[in-house]
């Protein structure tokens, strides 16, 4: 099944908790929190501006992206879980 955010929205896969802390001590699944950190899957067009153009969309397809805490919905999509969200949610590009 494919999926097509509308207008400025991004569909967002979250990347994998970290398993360990930085000291070195295993993390149960209870304890981890979901990361604030994913990649970005698809993209919308972007908004309608006032004049019916649409706005440019800062994130593309393929970029990693840190976002707020209760930022978007999450749907399960052919068993993967994903984040949808307004690229407003996104607080930053990571580069590398």
């Amino acid at each position: 099944m494919k999926i097509r955010p509308l207008a400025d929205k991004v569909i967002v896969q979250r990347v994998e908790a970290e398993n360990k802390t930085a000291g070195g001590i295993v993390l149960p699944d209870s304890a981890k929190e979901k990361p604030k950190r994913g990649k970005v899957i698809s993209v919308g067009d972007g908004k309608r501006l006032d004049d019916g153009s649409r706005a440019e969309m800062s994130v593309k397809k393929g970029q990693e992206v840190l976002f707020t805490s209760y930022a978007g919905t999450e749907v399960k999509i052919d068993g993967k879980e994903y984040l949808i969200m307004d690229e407003s949610d996104i607080m930053a590009i990571i580069e590398q």
